[in-house]
């Protein structure tokens, strides 16, 4: 990796670095660049190949190259280069800004259920997904067609015809074919803006109940305003980012779902605030004067910063709001009713900041036909200027220049476009009409060659390379492994534990763990893994973060009355909801073996064990997990034994130093992840009544304290953290999505780069990684640090050089200090590895992550998602494909392609995106083939004739030869392929040559050109050569030849022929013998009915054909395509 990217060696100044490391301690060090924005040096700083520190000496060190050039002079030499664009580009951005100044966002402070104390004006509360207004539309829409030089070209070519001296032909030969393009444009563009339309209004109108003095009242969606107390039912989307004041649950919590935010398909647990919680009813809300300090409106879904006042209590209340009190907009209410205040609406929501705007998506072959087309126009204006040279510049010369730039229009011919858009049309048609990829949809049918472009393919990870459902695999106790299936012994061994539980507890003894003592027959390696294997199965029934949740009751679900115990514990009815799939999959594994999780709230749960006997568990503390910490504790102490024990678990790497020796678990450990599962580590320790009274008392005082809060409660809690009981490894698998390892492998063999960009864990995206064969077993991983500023993203940058063909992990927040500033180093580090995991990922990132390697690499990407957090990244990708899942069809709906499973997508790429780029470039050069052909036929003509500006063929003929006549033959192109379907799947390694765009190049172009002119001066130069007395026979012979020759060309072109193929042949070539007979005008009909007309015409077809169809069969024979050695 490191060979091919240039390095800026340091000059070895070691006696000042050594000095500089020996007197400096790490805090000094860090000073030293502590303001990070005032240290300009590393601004040109180079990344380095040692870590051994930097210089700050300016001479010690080469800046970049791009660092020299932004101090170059701004000169003349700079303003012809492209400063003039600069500059003007830069007056544009500025008009646009002064026209749409945006509003600076600020905090601020929200009255409850006072929307008018609100001190600015907020946006509105509505959704706006359209790109055009009622005004916008037609100008808009123009404008995107015009914006091409091939249509604006075929604009001016149309409009010349207004002008009696330019008038060559009817009028209909050349507005008929543009009004097609634009009518169908249009309408199409029209159809699209009206859904998106429908779409907006149907969630505009939605209606919630707003809380206001006088009751409930009924309001639209896009009427909330800043300040309304909004209540949202069960299943009810949120309608904007609130504040949650209330809940009907008597825990004073719900869950919501964010899979629409997110794209994580857990429920989230969401605490309401105390202070109004704990109010006797809802309309008391209106009775006290109390108000909400929010934070400005930002991006970041995951982090919220506010306060909640109530002055007119004394003293006065204050409580600070974090994430969990918030309800951001688009997430669901899982469970109960919630009541909130609204603090941020409209183009200020989260979800809305995390959205980006869908650009008009426009195809690289469409960009490449772009760029032929001018340079045909160039040909077009030279050759004119030479045949106004040649007339000498006599008379109105200007006149003539414009009537030969009009003659030799048809270089440019006006049906390429009118066929590549229906060739586009019946690729579209062919995709969905394929039934080895069922209800799969084309919902952008401008872009359909871009998926045989594709170099980097960006894929979400949850629900598009997963399913989301973990299954719980394994669990290991050190000496003793249990798998899928010895389950049936855990479940004996819990079975056996309880009921001798309850047969001491019915002799008034108590006891945690089964005594030892009561079974003196069994043997004591049996009594020792009984005991053990029920330790780890109550460790993991009560260390998480799950509540169950019960749907058959009328009322509101979740908590029970202790006195209706039996009846409402039902196993029917009972689902699990945790912000993890993991912690369900754990205590759905506990019930299956006989201790189940019946009940829970914020103080107690309750397990029910296999006898029928409900265990009661106080909650004392609750440690949650984080991505820095790595694991989850809970302390709890037993109802009737009163013991007091500390659970925890966590991933191997941080649990490692914390348990008590031992000589398995590392090993184990690695064997599981290299099986793909997902590894977590239990442990316990029992407390006495007074360490956790002394325990307690730090807690709280640490967590009271207002400066380095998280540090001190960290060091308070790490201090139990010491020398716990190892009591078992458990493992847990994420299903794959069907045949998600063939095509991934299959993917890469095509020379497709994979990125994984995921909103999940670091440690689950790695495993995932590893499982699905994203990376490849004998690849290595590079987990990158996390990185906070300048300094140790340099150094880390360093760190990565230096590995060779490994997989790179990096967590979202580092992506963001490395590409803040040191962009083009990462992204060019990054786009060597073989493949990339970008985890903790939110919406926007994933997008800038897209636009990116668009801009670095100038590659053709491709992104894949399911959610409505992969909505931003779908729109910014070359080509967007959604997969209609679990979470909603937000994605599917957003993506120029819809698919039902992932492994759809390796048919798409592969097959239809190869047919799609190889038929679009075969038809667009064959159309220009056309166009080219006949227009040197007029040169000639034009210069044996004196160099007149006379039309060679009117009217009708030229109408005919670019529809009736030729059309079928060459739009039945889009039929052909150079591959058999099978053998595009089985050998995905053709795929790399289309990436590399030989199939419309300006090599294969030139090619074209080259035979055009060729076979042109034949078809003329033949007919002059045979025709006898009367000019018309030059037009019949010649007009007869071309298009015997243009369905000879589509016969040579095609590479497997269909049936259609065949009936177009004969049926253009019909059109034409029948249409001889009303062509009287152009045709004598005595002359074409001799066997003389027959001779002369098959001589001049013949020579203008045969050696065309000889070089292609010596080129078949000597230079084979790839592809030729795998059909034979």
């Amino acid at each position: 990796m490191a060979d091919q990217i240039p390095l800026h060696p340091v000059p070895r100044s070691t006696q000042r670095r050594a000095a500089y490391y020996n007197n400096a301690s790490g805090a000094q060090r860090h000073n030293r660049y502590q303001v990070e924005d005032e240290s300009s040096h590393l601004d040109e700083m180079p990344l380095m190949m040692s870590e051994e520190g930097f210089e700050n000496d300016e001479s010690d060190y080469h800046t970049l190259p791009r660092a020299r050039i932004s101090q170059r002079k701004r000169g003349l030499e700079w303003f012809v280069c492209g400063g003039w664009k600069f500059l003007c580009t830069s007056c544009c951005d500025w008009l646009i800004n002064v026209c749409r100044r945006k509003k600076e966002l600020k905090a601020r402070t929200v009255w409850l259920g006072c929307p008018e104390k609100c001190e600015e004006k907020y946006p509105r509360n509505a959704i706006k997904n359209q790109k055009y207004n009622i005004f916008t539309f037609i100008p808009g829409v123009l404008y995107e067609q015009f914006k091409f030089f091939l249509n604006l070209y075929f604009l001016v070519v149309s409009c010349s015809q207004f002008v009696p001296a330019l008038k060559i032909g009817y009028l209909y030969t050349y507005w008929a074919p543009l009004g097609f393009v634009l009518a169908v444009t249009v309408l199409r563009e029209a159809v699209d803006e009206f859904r998106r339309y429908q779409r907006d209004k149907e969630m505009n109108s939605q209606l919630y109940s707003k809380l206001t003095i006088r009751g409930k009242v009924q309001v639209k969606s896009s009427d909330i305003q800043v300040g309304d107390l909004i209540i949202v039912e069960k299943n009810q989307r949120i309608p904007s980012d609130m504040v949650f004041l209330r809940t009907s649950e008597k825990t004073g919590s719900c869950f919501i779902r964010t899979d629409q935010l997110d794209g994580e398909t857990d429920w989230k647990l969401k605490v309401a605030v105390s202070c109004t919680q704990r109010l006797p009813a809802l309309g008391d809300l209106f009775s006290i004067n109390a108000y909400v300090y929010a934070q400005k409106p930002q991006m970041d879904i995951h982090s919220f910063e506010g306060n909640f006042t109530r002055d007119d209590s004394d003293p006065t209340v204050h409580e600070s709001l974090s994430i969990e009190n918030t309800l951001w907009a688009s997430t669901v209410v899982a469970s109960g009713t919630v009541i909130g205040v609204v603090i941020y609406t409209g183009k200020e929501t989260r979800s809305v900041m995390n959205t980006s705007n869908p650009k008009n998506k426009v195809g690289l072959l469409d960009l490449e036909l772009n760029q032929l087309t001018k340079a045909l126009f160039l040909a077009l204006v030279a050759l004119s200027v030479v045949m106004v040279t040649l007339q000498g510049f006599v008379g109105p010369w200007y006149r003539n220049l414009f009537r030969f730039l009009l003659l030799f229009s048809y270089i440019i011919p006006i049906s390429l476009r009118v066929n590549l858009d229906m060739g586009k049309a019946a690729y579209g048609w062919m995709i969905m009409k394929d039934d080895n990829i069922p209800r799969t949809v084309v919902r952008t049918s401008t872009i359909p060659e871009e998926l045989g472009r594709l170099v980097y393919l960006l894929t979400d990870k949850t629900g598009t390379l997963t399913q989301n459902e973990m299954i719980f695999k394994r669990l290991h106790l050190g000496t003793v492994s249990y798998g899928t299936d010895t389950m049936d012994e855990i479940q004996n061994h819990i079975i056996n534990s309880y009921s001798q539980m309850h047969s001491q507890s019915s002799g008034n003894t108590t006891s945690s763990t089964p005594s030892r003592k009561m079974q003196p027959s069994a043997p004591k390696v049996r009594k020792t893994v009984s005991s053990r294997i029920h330790e780890a199965v109550k460790a993991i029934a009560l260390c998480h973060n799950v509540t169950p949740v019960y749907e058959s009751r009328a009322g509101v679900t979740g908590e029970t009355e202790y006195a209706e115990v039996d009846q409402d514990f039902s196993d029917e009815s009972r689902t699990y909801q945790a912000s993890s799939p993991d912690e369900v999959a754990l205590v759905q594994w506990t019930e299956s073996v006989g201790l189940t999780l019946v009940n829970r709230d914020l103080i107690s749960m309750q397990l029910k064990t296999p006898g029928g006997q409900i265990l009661t568990y106080y909650i004392l503390q609750i440690f949650p997990f984080t991505s820095e910490s790595k694991r989850m504790g809970i302390i709890v102490r037993d109802e009737t034994t009163g013991e007091i024990t500390f659970y925890m678990k966590g991933a191997d790497v941080a649990m490692s130093s914390i348990v008590q020796y031992n000589d398995w678990l590392e090993e184990e450990c690695g064997n599981m992840a290299r099986e793909g599962l997902r590894t977590l580590v239990v442990a316990k320790k029992s407390l006495t009544e007074e360490q956790y009274q002394d325990f307690e008392n730090r807690y709280n005082q640490a967590k009271l304290s207002l400066h380095d809060r998280a540090l001190k409660v960290a060091a308070v809690v790490e201090s139990l953290e010491r020398e716990m009981e190892l009591l078992c490894l458990t493992g847990v698998e994420d299903q794959l999505q069907a045949d998600v390892r063939p095509t991934l492998e299959m993917l890469r063999n095509a020379g497709i780069k994979i990125w994984m960009l995921t909103g999940d864990k670091l440690e689950t995206a790695t495993c995932i990684a590893k499982s699905s064969h994203l990376v490849s077993r004998a690849q290595d991983i590079h987990i990158f640090r996390p990185v906070t500023n300048r300094v140790e993203a340099h150094l880390e940058l360093n760190a990565f050089r230096r590995k060779h063909d490994c997989a790179l992990v990096i967590s979202g927040d580092s992506l963001e200090v490395c590409l803040k500033y040191y962009e083009h180093e990462f992204v060019e580090l990054a786009c060597q590895c073989p493949a990339v995991v970008c985890c903790r990922c939110s919406p926007t990132q994933k997008a800038h992550i897209v636009k990116l390697l668009q801009h670095h690499t100038g590659k053709r990407t491709c992104a894949i998602g399911d959610g409505g957090n992969d909505v931003s990244m779908i729109q910014a990708a070359d080509c967007g494909i959604g997969i209609e899942g679990k979470e909603g069809k937000q994605a599917s709906l957003a993506a120029d392609f819809s698919i039902t499973q992932f492994k759809h997508i390796g048919r798409l790429l592969m097959v239809h995106g190869r047919n799609s780029y190889k038929r679009s470039a075969a038809l667009g050069q064959f159309v220009m083939h056309r166009g080219l052909i006949i227009s040197t036929m007029q040169a000639v003509f034009s210069s044996v004739f004196y160099f007149a500006s006379v039309p060679l063929y009117q009217g009708f003929l030229m109408v005919g030869y670019a529809t009736i006549y030729t059309m079928f033959p060459v739009f039945s192109l889009v039929l052909d392929q150079d591959v058999k379907p099978e053998m595009a799947l089985l050998y995905p390694e053709l795929y790399k040559d289309l990436t590399k765009g030989r199939s419309l190049s300006f090599k294969t172009f030139l090619v074209w050109v080259l035979i055009s002119i060729y076979q042109g001066g034949i078809l003329m130069y033949g007919a002059l050569l045979l025709f006898e007395s009367e000019f018309v026979h030059v037009v019949a012979i010649s007009f007869t030849a071309l298009i015997l020759t243009e369905l000879l060309m589509v016969a040579l072109t095609i590479r497997t022929w269909h049936w259609l193929m065949v009936v177009a042949e004969f049926f253009s070539l019909g059109c034409y013998v029948a249409s001889l007979a009303f062509l009287n005008e152009y045709f004598d009909f005595a002359f074409i009915t001799t066997v003389t007309f027959l001779w002369k015409v098959s001589a001049i077809t013949v020579v203008s054909c045969l050696p065309l169809y000889i070089l292609k069969y010596l080129k078949r024979k000597f230079s084979p395509p790839s592809y030729s050695k795998l059909t034979s």
